[in-house]
């Protein structure tokens, strides 16, 4: 309990510092959420996956990493969608998404090809990363804005959070703010996979349910709160943010650390990882006549293929 509390406000501040640093550095709050805010959010799953790495634990790494994108974009996506419809620029649909759904499509067949991420596939990663730190710094440098119905939202998100804030409190609610998504995740996790274990959970399942849910508590919190203050174009980047950084940074580093072996994490979990971003991408740019967006309907839908997924994993474990 002290874990959930220390995650949600931490998401709180955080989201309140992150949101000013955008509008000083004059960019819009989905680059602030595609960088900044993801990269913040994914620690718990760094963290996490490289200590399974370095114990010899690759399955609870990888799984970790699966588990937390499809949590990010089946859960949190469809979850933020039924809060608020999140609206999607042309950028994000063109750009992010799809290269999401490559970086994914990329770690299935290294993975599968033989049943382990090696440091080789792990450099390969860490390549992505690096083109898509020069995409967003390009994007941030050149000021580009999205075109979505949202771009008009900045300055209401301005009232909701206070004005003008000073740099020494924007650095503190960031700092402070992170430091409690990480310290609240990391407890809420330790709580649950202990549980678990004791319970006699394969550690496949613990990875792909509750490791990947409370490492993605962070992604969870701050994007409900980034929907609730009107940011759903940094709730967008959060979690496409987000799932980059899990297979680029988390699963290279890791990988290169250590050889992560796939385990019991098989064609079935990498697939629907890769078709639940699919599915996203879809849902953004197709389907809703008036502006391209994720509507409540597709995000209630999000939510039921999330409940399924993890039913199924459940009953057959």
């Amino acid at each position: 309990m002290v874990g959930l509390v220390l995650t949600v406000k931490g998401a709180d501040w955080f989201t309140d510092g992150a949101a000013a640093l955008a509008r000083r550095m004059g960019v819009s709050t989905l680059v602030i959420g595609l960088t900044i805010v993801a990269f913040g959010t994914s620690a718990p799953e760094l963290v996490v996956s490289c200590l399974s790495g370095l114990r010899g634990q690759g399955e609870m790494a990888i799984g970790n990493v699966v588990g937390s994108n499809l949590f990010n974009t089946l859960a949190i996506m469809g979850l933020t969608a039924i809060v608020c419809p999140v609206a999607c620029g042309r950028y994000c649909i063109r750009y992010e998404v799809p290269f999401c759904v490559a970086v994914s499509l990329c770690l299935s067949a290294m993975a599968l090809s033989h049943g382990a991420l090696m440091g080789g596939e792990g450099v390969v990663l860490l390549c992505f990363l690096g083109v898509y730190g020069g995409y967003t710094f390009y994007r941030a440098r050149a000021g580009h804005r999205q075109a979505s119905d949202t771009d008009a939202k900045t300055s209401s998100a301005e009232g909701s959070h206070g004005g003008d804030i000073s740099p020494v409190r924007i650095v503190a609610l960031i700092v402070v703010g992170l430091a409690c998504l990480i310290i609240g995740g990391e407890w809420f996790v330790s709580g649950a996979t202990g549980i678990a274990t004791a319970l006699g959970v394969s550690e496949s399942v613990i990875a792909l349910t509750i490791v990947a849910a409370g490492t993605s508590l962070p992604e969870l919190v701050t994007s409900l709160v980034a929907a609730r203050k009107g940011d759903t174009d940094m709730a967008l980047g959060n979690v496409v943010g987000s799932n980059i950084l899990n297979i680029t940074l988390v699963l290279g580093v890791a990988s290169c650390i250590c050889p992560l072996a796939l385990g019991d994490i098989d064609v079935w979990d990498l697939g629907v990882m890769t078709g639940s971003a699919v599915l996203m991408w879809l849902f953004c740019r197709f389907w809703d006549g008036a502006a391209w967006r994720i509507n409540r309907v597709e995000g209630s839908l999000l939510v039921l293929l999330a409940v399924a997924y993890y039913t199924w994993e459940v009953v057959a474990a």
